[in-house]
């Protein structure tokens, strides 16, 4: 027995129920990509502005978006029928270590090469200045985009991780980190989190006004991460769409139904999840914004997704992790992406515990005052993204009942682990609704 074990050994875990929770769902399929994005793209009515030969540069950005090489491709395919000659860069400032070769193989990962959209891939670090905010900030802008006769970007429309305001993770963002690449996201971010969406506004709009935006595509993904809504919209509408697109978003995030639980345990956390690991939407542990509903006292993360590529930026928000998580981070996947955007708290490592029995048991024993009198009040989601079905412990049963968007599903049953005291790989159905 380790020492962990003997000094955790009188922590209990409750029974628990999986619940189901109704929240809407995309109903766009995959198959249908194509027909959809040339639709979207023929309502813009932006084709027509292109003469034969122009050059468009389409900006890629960084994030795991559902069916992102099919649409991308779609891009691809009409810009050539209309006789334009596009080709790609990355669009996703410090991210995959902050490297010209990271951020192309970070695109190849996601489906996007040269081989399978048949153009080229141009991906440098470079950037050219192309004007001053109203507050004084260089704007940068990619180099390579910057020599094109056209600019179209193709990027997700969502609440922001780490701010809020009329524009957050969208056109944007994507304008004024995206193709601003590490040097251009580190200014936006240089007064901090409180100046986010300022900068990120008046950096977007001398983008706007410098360059020929031809237009964007932009993605809205539901709860669990699948195509919900696809919209093409002209340069010139960027600020308007971007606003009315993310209150659209916003009302897809369903959050965790509870007021105030003791402790929320994630079997996975990962840039593939959400720029923040988890979403702090969901969880309400915001950082410096402040925490929100609901209101966990612990938060353990228990493995870090293969989709992350070891980048555990964010992790800092929960409290204890596992040695698995902790064998798979890499800090120069992580730091670049951090220093970029000055948060010492996306650097910060919680409590390594070597096992998923003893991540749990730590973090509720070192809840003040032990457990309450009704039970410990636990949710155990597979991600942040598992929003249709989780598990509640038995304290949680009665307000379930009387939430008219959970549905509760069969008898109570306890939390199983193997030998070496990590979860059981039965146990795995219950957050996919396979038990």
């Amino acid at each position: 027995m380790s020492i962990y074990d003997s000094l955790l050994a009188d922590v209990q875990l409750p029974r628990f129920h999986k619940v189901h929770m109704d929240v809407p769902k995309g109903r766009i399929r995959s198959e249908d990509i194509d027909g959809i994005v040339r639709e979207r793209m023929t309502e813009c009515a932006v084709l027509a502005r292109l003469k034969p030969g122009e050059t468009v540069a389409v900006g890629v950005g960084s994030r795991d978006i559902r069916n992102y090489d099919r649409i991308v491709r779609s891009i691809v395919d009409v810009l050539k029928e209309a006789g334009a000659k596009p080709f790609i860069f990355p669009a996703m400032g410090s991210h995959a270590g902050a490297t010209a070769e990271g951020q192309k193989g970070l695109l190849r990962d996601r489906g996007i090469s040269e081989e399978t959209m048949g153009i080229q891939v141009r991906s440098s670090m470079e950037t050219v200045v192309i004007g001053n905010t109203p507050h004084g900030l260089p704007v940068h802008f990619d180099r390579n985009a910057d020599g094109a006769d056209w600019v179209v970007t193709v990027g997700r429309i969502k609440p922001h991780t780490d701010f809020h305001g009329a524009h957050e993770s969208g056109f944007y963002k994507m304008l004024a980190v995206g193709c601003g690449k590490q040097v251009g996201a580190a200014v936006c971010h240089s007064g901090g989190y409180g100046l986010m969406e300022r900068n990120v506004t008046e950096i977007a709009e001398v983008v706007l006004q410098k360059k020929r935006l031809l237009f964007g595509i932009a993605v809205i993904e539901d709860a669990f991460g699948d195509t919900y809504q696809l919209e093409a919209v002209p340069g010139e509408r960027f600020g308007e769409e971007d606003t009315r697109l993310l209150a659209e978003a916003k009302r897809l995030v369903p959050r965790i139904p509870f007021h105030k639980i003791d402790m929320l345990v994630l079997n996975e956390f990962g840039k593939d999840i959400s720029g923040a690991g988890m979403d702090p939407n969901v969880t309400g542990r915001l950082g410096a914004s402040g925490n929100e509903e609901p209101y966990a006292d612990r938060i353990v993360a228990l493995d870090l997704t293969e989709g992350s590529h070891h980048n555990f930026a964010g992790i800092g928000n929960a409290d204890v992790i596992t040695q698995r998580f902790f064998d798979k981070v890499d800090f120069l996947e992580t730091y670049p992406n951090c220093i970029t955007s000055r948060d010492l708290a996306g650097m910060k490592l919680p409590a390594v515990m070597p096992n998923d029995r003893n991540a749990v048991r730590i973090a509720l024993h070192t809840i003040p005052g032990g457990a309450p009198a009704g039970g410990w009040r636990i949710v155990w989601m597979k991600n942040t993204l598992g929003m249709g079905t989780f598990l509640i412990s038995e304290a949680l049963i009665r307000e379930a009942y009387g939430n008219s968007l959970l549905r509760i599903d069969g008898e109570t049953f306890e939390i199983t682990f193997d030998d070496r005291g990590n979860l059981c790989r039965e146990m795995l159905g219950y957050f996919d609704g396979a038990v």
